[in-house]
């Protein structure tokens, strides 16, 4: 089925169209990616297919049937609304139902201890009977289920009080809720930790609903796309396959159009003479001829990537680089009573209130070597910022001690970079710093107006004031000048949110060229992978331990780990820091990072033959009393309602974990 038809649509930018003549479709289960360079308009065309903006010309149709499901790169939301009313403020008459349902759960809930008046208790039963002839009791599970595994839990907070990782989470739920077949999603990775990416490509990957999405996650690319339209030069391309075919079908014609181009400059040298002697445009095949001639020089020729590359000449890095030493740090985390951290009960001054501290990082000790390039991994709210402001000496610990070396020269790059005079120009502002730039080589030197352009600022923006640019725009800006500097120890803290793919690219070839010690706090995947060779991974506990290796493969071997857990019924609870790689803070300089053991095993184990056989006996049972709950549900005694739903959405949620589990080890059996 058609889900989507665009026909010639155009848009006009601020001095430019940015697209004309866009026709495409998106059909019934297709999975689609909208790639091209910062300022192409992929936002603008995503929008404009939204209805947020309207087409310059051309249209755009989507299926009555389908419904469409939007999200923006900043999603607008009411911040006196708690979260509940911003996830279902669709209006859905399947959402509307299952809002009523949670909310008369939750004045049940509160009344049940004064006595549920009849006229709630009248209130609950229609609502229930409404949930049994509409058949929503699995896609309410399904509801909960997405929002449990984004960490939503308290539906009461109010907008306004979200961070910023978490408004993103909400925005997602809201669009992944709701009961449409075409999703939008416009950089949906961005301020995710790696974890939740992780479920949300699995997620889009097993989805039957279309998706069309913008976003510079090449990983996330490859894992759930199964085309690639590419905007460039105000015209959309379709490249059928994920990204890595993307990439190889774009060498070919690459190499075509060069080997074209060669051929036509070879036509041209002989013509151009032959023009220049003057030849008399009186016959019908020498003006066909000359015109010919003229449409070959007119032509639009033929523009390969830029492959710019760098690697600076950065100050020398000593014998002593840093040195972490039983460094810790706790935040107070509400206050508990002096009775819970074991005071002596009716004593009023024990069970007076007092702080309760959660520590993000404990007794950490590390010796940093040159050339070391390390990620720092873990879930939103792990410290992974706060380690890195204790590093570069913006935050002090609560213990410990931090010797930095004599000629160690920061680069801090920070999630909100300050600008102290957004009256300067573009190109002021990083002259500030330098006007050139001198290459590894110590010969060849890049001005500083030539390195802007490589990064996206080109002509006129270069003299336009910082304070006109965009919040995506300063970043990159603040990147540049923070290169131009030449630090030998750079400290990055999601350096990728508001960059392109190409420009991400020239990033990825400087850092993997570059001699000095590099700190990386990234949730792209494939930017990690490219850039560091080990993880500081950032435990719940406020331990750090240390993986060496690629971020793609500490999360395999995480999978992993989670399977033998499961196996063992947790018999190896105690074994996994011999395999994790944990740091050994006591060694030497740059030791204690050992490689993870354990790959998947071809064949079925003894013990993956077992967790097999009891899956293919567990399952059943649990489908058989998921059925049998649905009776309990639809009971007018609220308690034992409520506790069949419960166990209803548990279970659900079990299933959702064991069949891919069981389907895993069935191809292997």
């Amino acid at each position: 089925m058609n889900i989507l038809s665009i026909s010639n649509l155009k848009k006009i930018g601020r001095e430019k169209p940015l697209f004309t003549e866009v026709t495409f479709g998106i059909q019934e289960g297709e999975k689609a990616a909208l790639i091209g360079r910062n300022g192409t308009g992929k936002s603008t065309l995503l929008a404009t297919i939204a209805g947020v903006l309207q087409p310059d010309e051309g249209s755009v149709v989507i299926n009555k049937e389908a419904g469409v499901s939007y999200l923006p790169q900043t999603p607008s939301y009411n911040p006196e609304n708690t979260i509940r009313e911003h996830i279902f403020k669709s209006s859905s008459p399947k959402l509307n139902l299952i809002r009523e349902y949670e909310e008369l759960c939750q004045e049940m809930s509160d009344a049940a201890s004064k006595g549920i008046s009849d006229g709630l208790q009248h209130r609950y039963d229609d609502t229930m009977h409404k949930m049994d002839t509409a058949d929503l009791w699995n896609y309410e599970a399904q509801i909960s289920s997405i929002l449990s595994t984004l960490g939503i839990t308290d539906m009461t907070r109010k907008m306004g009080t979200l961070s910023g990782g978490m408004l993103k989470k909400v925005a997602l739920a809201q669009v992944l809720v709701e009961d449409t077949k075409l999703l939008l999603l416009d950089e949906p990775t961005n301020h995710l930790d790696i974890t939740t990416i992780y479920w949300l490509q699995n997620y889009l990957h097993d989805t039957k609903r279309s998706v069309l999405m913008v976003t510079h996650d090449r990983w996330f690319l490859d894992a759930v796309c199964n085309n690639i339209y590419e905007l460039a030069r105000n015209k959309l391309k379709l490249y059928v396959g994920n990204y890595s075919q993307y990439l190889e079908k774009k060498e070919t014609e690459a190499e075509i159009e060069a080997n074209t181009e060669r051929r036509i400059e070879s036509v041209l040298r002989f013509e151009r003479e032959w023009l220049l002697r003057g030849p008399c445009a009186r016959g019908t095949k020498i003006k066909a001829r000359i015109q010919r001639d003229q449409q070959l020089i007119n032509r639009e020729k033929f523009q390969a990537d830029k492959g710019f590359t760098f690697e600076v000449k950065g100050k020398r890095l000593g014998g002593k680089v840093l040195e972490l030493h039983n460094i810790s740090k706790n935040y107070p985390k509400g206050y508990v009573s002096a009775k819970e951290e074991g005071g002596v009960a009716g004593d009023k001054q024990q069970v007076a209130f007092s702080p309760s501290y959660v520590p993000v990082i404990k007794n950490f000790s590390y010796i940093f070597t040159k050339g070391q390039k390390i990620g720092i991994f873990g879930d939103n709210g792990s410290g992974k910022s706060t380690f890195l402001n204790i590093i570069t000496g913006n935050l002090e610990p609560d213990s410990g001690s931090i010797d930095v070396g004599v000629n160690t020269k920061f680069g801090y790059y920070t999630q909100n970079p300050v600008f102290k005079d957004t009256s300067l120009t573009v190109l002021e502002y990083i002259k500030e710093t330098a006007e050139h730039m001198t290459l590894n080589d110590g010969k060849k030197e890049v001005s500083a107006a030539k390195f802007l352009e490589e990064f996206g600022f080109e002509g006129k923006i270069q003299h336009s004031p910082v304070s006109s640019l965009s919040g995506g725009e300063r970043k990159r800006l603040y990147l540049v000048r923070l290169l131009l500097e030449n630090p030998n120890f750079l400290v990055l803290d999601e350096p990728t949110n508001d960059f392109d793919i190409f420009t991400m690219n020239i990033l990825e070839q400087f850092l993997e060229g570059y001699q000095g010690c590099l700190l990386l706090v990234s949730h792209d995947r494939y930017f990690m992978d490219k850039t560091v060779d080990s993880l500081f991974v950032m435990e719940e506990d406020g331990n750090i331990s240390g993986f060496v290796g690629k971020c793609s493969e500490y999360i395999d071997y995480r999978e992993e780990l989670k399977k033998e857990e499961r196996e063992e019924l947790g018999a190896a609870k105690g074994s996994g820091s011999d395999k994790s790689g944990n740091l050994n803070v006591d060694s030497k300089p740059g030791e204690g990072l050992e490689k993870a053991e354990g790959q998947s095993k071809k064949k079925l184990s003894f013990k993956e033959q077992k967790e097999f056989e009891e899956l293919d006996a567990e399952i059943p049972e649990l489908e058989a009393e998921q059925k049998a709950l649905e009776e309990d549900m639809a009971s007018s005694d609220f308690e034992k309602s409520k506790k069949a739903g419960d166990r209803y959405k548990e279970i659900a949620r079990l299933l959702e974990e064991k069949y891919p589990r069981w389907e895993e080890l069935a191809e292997r059996a």
